[in-house]
């Protein structure tokens, strides 16, 4: 192998049960650059991150793996050979454990003792000097659990950052971090990328290759559609290697058409369920219409998740405030008394809150719905199956077979299994908490289309998001948080990334336009 090549993927082939996941994927990466890999949900990047780390061993696949010169053989899961060839990654779903604290997860198995006994002085000042050596900042001697989503994405960065990688490979790593924390990343990979260390970088969000990647691998349908240099390609150019065809809009056309109020939230206060003393949601008033997008804006930590679980009657206590649903008193209940009332709720964190990993589509999709496919003995099993397979082509999910467990699938097709399932329960108010996180370009619009579809058959839709474009693009009415707060509500036509980020960040006056 040429020595300017640190990694060599050789027409890796790669089957599942009923479905090709890889084809003769065949390019290199060079010693030293950050590597840029894309492609839409399903397109494999996932697969062939695994073959690398040694998920899935060498006899599973066909084709070779070649670093540093040497082909990858790994038997078995051989997650612990692969650092220790010098491999390290930093997966799209966070793997920590939340009663332990940064630094315990940061060294976990790696913990510095003598004689088996723990040296927590040593472990934590590891900690803290690569935390300084990197200039990430978050408690790290605090249970991860109760860190924000952001900061956890921080502790896994750190944890990969410690294992001194010669090859590091982040998957999706910006989904969950602000501004300020993606800047902070970014200075990172360069500083690496110093040091010698190669990068692949994994990312549905496009314009960040531009940012910081030296070269783009394009996959679609599992296989190798091309490899450029970022200097001489474009993001349309990309977008159309990705989907396999010119994409004019990134947003379809939205009429902005809603009736009758079908919800009103009056002067909503709610706890921490953990913390009881601490106040989440702080006297929140809004209306939402029939036919609505209601899009909920905020930075990290501001609320919105809190919000929306809080209605769907599955976070806040001590709850206060008056909800009117059809002009009826509603008593926040549970996530069951809201679903039987028509509320649908597509949570944040689809592994943990939306999916079980080791059952079926079907039965993923079926479980809130069975109602629908059963009487007083027995499941209807055609009528079950039928309406599972709509579900499936509507949203174009990725997958061999209906009883494939939800865990063979890639993140972005998991996402729209959970949509799925709420779509089949036929919500009056559909909730969708970040919709569209670690969705591809493609199936974003496909996403994006289907929401408007609802809107225009009359479904009620909130939209929790962090990405202003699709805020602005989507939302009839846009909620803006901070710190639990609204700090103001916003038409579309008044609505500008200006507008919305001052009050987000708690400047301007507060105001409403309902």
């Amino acid at each position: 192998m040429n020595n300017e090549y640190i990694l060599e993927f050789d027409r890796v082939t790669k089957d599942f049960p009923g479905i090709r996941a890889l084809s003769d994927v065949s390019f290199k990466v060079r010693q030293g650059e950050i590597h840029g890999i894309c492609g839409e949900n399903g397109a494999g990047k996932s697969t062939l991150m695994k073959i690398i780390t040694g998920v899935y061993p060498f006899h599973s696949y066909q084709g070779r793996v070649i670093f540093n010169g040497q082909e990858l053989m790994f038997t078995g899961s051989s997650i612990r050979k692969a650092i220790e060839k010098g491999i390290a990654i930093v997966y799209q779903e966070l793997a920590l454990i939340s009663r332990m604290t940064a630094g315990e997860n940061i060294f976990l198995g790696r913990e510095p003792n003598t004689h088996g006994i723990i040296n927590w002085h040593e472990l934590y000042s590891k900690t803290q000097a690569l935390l300084k050596q990197y200039n990430l900042f978050f408690p790290f001697s605090a249970p991860v659990g109760k860190l924000g989503v952001g900061q956890q994405q921080l502790v896994e960065i750190a944890k990969a950052l410690s294992e001194n990688a010669q090859l590091l490979i982040l998957d999706e790593p910006t989904s969950a971090l602000t501004e300020t924390e993606v800047d902070t990343l970014m200075n990172i990979l360069q500083k690496l990328k110093q040091e010698g260390v190669t990068c692949i970088y994994i990312s549905h969000k496009i314009e960040e290759f531009f940012r910081i990647a030296d070269t783009i691998t394009v996959l679609r349908d599992g296989k190798t559609i091309n490899t450029k240099k970022t200097g001489q390609t474009s993001i349309p150019e990309i977008i159309q290697m990705m989907v396999g065809r010119e994409m004019k809009e990134r947003f379809p056309k939205h009429e902005h058409n809603f009736k009758q109020i079908v919800l009103e939230v009056k002067n909503l206060t709610a706890f921490h369920p953990e913390y009881p003393e601490k106040m989440v949601i702080k006297d929140i008033s809004f209306s939402l219409r029939r036919g609505e997008i209601l899009g909920i804006a905020g930075l990290m930590g501001s609320g919105r998740t809190e919000l929306v679980t809080t209605l769907f009657g599955e976070y806040g206590i001590n709850i206060s405030g008056k909800v009117l649903l059809n002009g009826k008193p509603f008593i926040i209940h549970s996530a069951r008394h809201s679903i039987n009332n028509g509320i649908s709720l597509v949570p944040e964190n689809r592994k943990e809150q939306g999916l079980i990993l080791n059952q079926s589509i079907m039965e993923n999709i079926s479980l809130p719905n069975l109602i629908q496919f059963s009487n007083a003995f027995s499941i209807n099993k055609h009528e079950e199956i039928t309406t599972c397979q709509e579900a499936i082509k509507q949203l174009t999910i990725k997958c061999g077979t209906l009883n494939a467990e939800v865990n063979s699938l890639s993140g972005g097709n998991q996402q729209k299994v959970v949509i799925a399932k709420w779509l089949v329960s036929n919500p009056m108010i559909l909730i969708m908490d970040e919709p569209t996180r670690g969705i591809d370009v493609g199936a974003k619009y496909e996403i994006y289309k289907l929401m408007i579809k609802l809107a225009s058959q009359g479904v009620a839709i909130i939209m929790v998001s962090s990405e202003l474009p699709e805020i602005l693009a989507l939302s009839d009415t846009i909620l803006v948080m901070h710190e639990g707060c609204c700090k103001g509500i916003l038409s579309y036509s008044e609505a500008s990334q200006e507008r919305i980020m001052t009050l987000a960040t708690g400047y301007g006056e507060c105001f409403q336009n309902t």
